[in-house]
């Protein structure tokens, strides 16, 4: 099954992109089942590098990082990401810049959408 998350909350202060992401984790893990992730709005600052969170808290990058281990992928909007002035060197490791082409490509791709 391919699906696709599109994720539009920041990543704490919410638990959206948390809750997002704990699924997108564990179908990347199943056998059969490829997941991309793409960060809209707020959940860009989700790619962000080097996220020091405190002991005991979850870590959104660790968690983009479980999807991408497991053979996902990340896109961020680049036009979210110069809005919060995040730039591509910041990015997490394995996540990409991405356009609204690529979401629509995506979106077109899946079997299914789930948006949080």
């Amino acid at each position: 099954m391919k699906t696709l998350f599109i994720l539009n909350d920041p990543p704490y202060g919410s638990e959206r992109t948390y809750n997002g992401l704990r699924l997108a984790g564990v179908l990347a893990k199943q056998p059969g089942n490829e997941v991309k992730v793409f960060l809209i709005g707020d959940a860009a600052s989700s790619a962000h590098r080097n996220q020091k969170v405190p002991q005991g808290f979850y870590n959104i990058e660790v968690m983009l990082g479980n999807v991408i281990r497991h053979g996902g992928k990340v896109g961020i909007c680049g036009t979210c990401m110069d809005a919060r002035g995040l730039a591509d060197s910041e990015l997490a490791e394995g996540s990409q810049r991405s356009t609204l082409a690529e979401l629509a490509e995506w979106t077109a791709w899946a079997d299914k959408v789930l948006v949080f």
